[in-house]
């Protein structure tokens, strides 16, 4: 008989239909034999590999299965592979799905059609998949768990506004991935699916990262535009807006426009933290604490700290910093070179220096090393959670593409651009990436 399945037409009967080819002088022939009440001298019909295989692949393209697997379902066990039919109408069987495979491959191509279509429309709706994304919604933190239940150990922890990647769901958990961590979370305390697409827009981070070796960032979206300033090579800029061809991006000097060949676009989400990661971070920045704190304490006994002038003897009001510690003298050390010059690629003091040359420069002097790199610094030290409320004199202010020195009351130091120098100015003057604590 002939069955519809999935649209697609096959041959059945009351017996097992099953399938065999072989090469033949290099041409692949498949066998239909009449085998029910048959013996040996049953005469078989041949029908060609170009004529019958379609019907397998459109078969396969259907189910989504690979032609072998079709074919290994339609032999039954012990039939040493011929096509078995169950009547004496295998001629008209073969025909009949002969005549079905136009059909079969027109189906085929219409459900191909249709699902580029749909994935075509789906890449418009969402370009960077962010409906796989779990994006956890709590106050702190929701525990990953190696089992979908409240019993399961604790394998990691997935923080306020982190994501991972969805791999399915059961029973109210979702089993995610994210950073080196694998398990499950609560559905209740995250977002996934449609969802997730609005809130990954909020929560992630849209960053550009410069892969020439200085970069240009222009006033206005043309090469013949004015250079608001220069950005060197892994440098990272937070993205504002996109188009075919210009990224704009935030910089010191303002917000300005770059090639978008000469970046690399990615979007930044904070992962889940394995338990294992946890211990080796609190370790490591307890060590580095030390360690800063004994390189400082150093220097101060060898005394090597010495008062610098202010080279350009610019009129600066510098504000009184308050507190004791190591932090506080690093803020007060700095504010000692206001009004001293920018210099793009420098890391002098007094001569010019650029914001990461500024802060490397004020922490060498405490014995402190620290890297010419804006986007470096914001691995250092520690991570300052709740923003500039719980900020201290000494920290370290992380901007797209430009860092600074927290004075305490709301204000920093910095190098800031080649027009004003070293200067002081309000913390909240643009968007934070990070504050880090060195002590």
């Amino acid at each position: 008989m002939i069955k519809r399945r999935h649209g697609l037409t096959l041959i059945t009967g009351m017996a097992t239909v099953a399938f065999v080819s072989v090469i033949v002088q290099g041409m692949q022939t498949s066998f239909f034999s009449l085998a029910a009440g048959s013996d040996a001298g049953t005469p078989v019909t041949v029908v060609e590999a170009k004529e019958i295989m379609p019907v397998i692949g459109a078969a396969a393209a259907l189910e989504e299965k690979a032609p072998a697997t079709v074919m290994a379902e339609l032999t039954p066990a012990g039939a040493a592979g011929a096509l078995v039919l169950d009547d004496a109408g295998a001629r008209s069987a073969a025909e009949s799905a002969v005549l079905a495979i136009t059909e079969a491959e027109g189906m085929a191509e219409e459900i191909k059609d249709a699902q580029a279509v749909a994935e075509a429309e789906e890449l418009a709706r969402d370009p960077e998949h962010f409906s796989s994304l779990v994006i956890a919604q709590v106050h702190d933190f929701v525990n990953v768990r190696d089992i979908p239940s409240t019993d399961g150990e604790v394998v990691g922890k997935l923080y306020d506004k982190s994501a991972g990647q969805f791999i399915e769901e059961e029973d109210g958990w979702y089993k995610i991935t994210s950073g080196n961590v694998t398990g499950y979370v609560k559905a209740e305390y995250c977002v996934t699916g449609d969802d997730a697409i609005e809130l990954a827009k909020k929560v992630g981070t849209r960053m550009a990262v410069v892969n020439t070796t200085t970069l240009k960032v222009r006033a206005e979206a043309s090469v013949d535009s004015e250079v608001l300033g220069l950005v060197p090579i892994e440098e990272e800029l937070v993205v504002l807006e996109e188009s075919d061809d210009w990224i704009k991006v935030s910089i010191e000097e303002g917000d300005g426009y770059v090639s978008k060949e000469f970046v690399n676009l990615r979007t930044d989400f904070v992962h889940a933290e394995s338990k294992a990661e946890e211990e080796a971070r609190l370790a490591r920045e307890e060590a580095d604490r030390k360690a800063a704190r004994q390189a400082a304490e150093a220097a101060r006994a060898s005394s090597q700290k010495k008062t610098a002038s202010n080279k350009s003897g610019a009129n600066y009001s510098v504000p009184s910093i308050t507190g004791s510690g190591l932090g506080t003298e690093v803020a007060q050390y700095a504010c000692q070179f206001v009004g001293n010059p920018y210099h793009y690629g420098g890391s002098s003091l007094t001569e010019g220096t650029d914001c990461s040359g500024f802060v490397m420069s004020v922490y060498a002097h405490f014995g402190v090393s620290l890297p010419h790199s804006s986007t470096a610094d914001r691995q250092r030290g520690t991570a300052v959670e709740g923003g500039l409320e719980n900020a201290q004199p000494g920290d370290i202010l992380c901007y797209s593409g430009h860092v600074a020195i927290y004075i305490g009351n709301g204000q920093i130091v910095h190098a800031s651009t080649s027009r004003t120098g070293i200067v002081i100015g309000n913390a909240n003057y643009r968007g934070l990436l990070a504050i880090r604590r060195i002590f």
